[in-house]
């Protein structure tokens, strides 16, 4: 195990390295470049933007500046944001608590909510509710987030006027059901893809397992059906689940970036494609990093979680 764990972390670390060089080298190459906003304004003088240029560091060659980024950040230094000089690291924590509580409602809904279409399907395999769950699933999964945001705003918000439209909370309220009924909306629509994924790799991990000998035999021996399915079947179809845990997590990170847009949800998602369109690089490093470490650490958490759920599996 703990040879694996190293053999694991060593993978890791290549691939953050991977991730931040070519991330670096993407953003610093293509066209605008993070002096782009300042020469809009009338009032800039080209001495100016020469002294931004040397103040940012900007002048010297990109190996020299990716170099220098690489240094500060492992010491624990983000740098400094474009837009306002702010650090990087305090500008990306305060849109993190609204992030994680879109994604884990979303998630404790995804999981809930697709396990039990997923059980219920390859029970009823080839029934009504199979079918129409079939047929769900792969209309949730062939159109876009934004587009199902966009219709919950309507139906919900404008013609029912049930849930607000967009935002954390109401100005001058921030109260925990206030939260809540901001959060309803954007976290239904962050879940839906997630609920399809969770509903179909579940059927198909319990129609797998009900095929097992294992099944037949636990039947023959006169175990009530529902016994065989609870203590049997959906205790071994959980299993891939808990990888499949972990490699969601690129998924709900895209998804809030979009779902955040639509609902002006101030995570950061919606930080992202600011700063994007400021070219604020430190930020969109900064996010990048943060997100590539979340998903390695998802994936690893889960390939750990799996060996333990499973004595079967020895990783040498």
């Amino acid at each position: 195990m703990g040879r694996y764990l190293l053999q694991r972390l060593g993978q890791c670390l290549l691939l953050l390295a991977l991730v931040s060089m070519i991330g670096f080298a993407i953003l610093h190459l293509a066209p605008g470049g993070p002096l782009s906003q300042f020469a809009l304004s009338s009032q800039m003088s080209q001495e100016d933007l020469d002294r931004i240029t040397r103040q940012l560091g900007l002048d010297r060659p990109l190996p020299v500046q990716y170099l220098d980024w690489l240094w500060r950040m492992l010491r624990g230094d983000w740098g400094l944001s474009f837009r306002d000089g702010a650090p990087v690291s305090a500008v990306i924590g305060s849109h993190l608590r609204a992030t994680f509580e879109l994604m884990a409602v979303s998630t404790v809904i995804a999981i809930g909510l697709g396990c039990w279409i997923g059980i219920l399907g390859a029970i009823r395999r080839y029934s009504l509710f199979d079918t129409l769950a079939t047929i769900g699933a792969m209309v949730a999964l062939s159109i876009p987030t934004f587009w199902f945001g966009l219709i919950a705003i309507y139906l919900f918000s404008v013609q029912l006027g049930w849930l607000p439209a967009g935002n954390r909370q109401t100005i001058g309220d921030g109260s925990p059901l206030d939260l809540l009924h901001h959060l309803i909306a954007p976290a239904l629509v962050l879940a839906l893809v997630e609920t399809a994924i969770w509903a179909r790799f579940m059927r198909s991990a319990m129609l797998e397992v009900i095929g097992q000998d294992y099944i037949r035999t636990a039947r023959a021996k006169g175990l009530p059906e529902r016994q065989v399915l609870r203590g049997h079947a959906m205790r071994n179809a959980l299993l891939p689940m808990i990888t499949l845990a972990g490699l969601q997590f690129p998924t709900l990170l895209g998804g809030a970036l979009v779902t955040e847009s639509v609902f002006t949800w101030p995570g950061m998602g919606r930080l992202f494609l600011d700063s994007i369109e400021y070219r604020d690089y430190p930020v969109v490093m900064g996010i990048l990093m943060f997100s590539a470490v979340m998903v390695l650490l998802g994936s690893l958490l889960a390939d750990m979680l799996y060996a333990v759920a499973d004595p079967r599996i020895r990783m040498g």
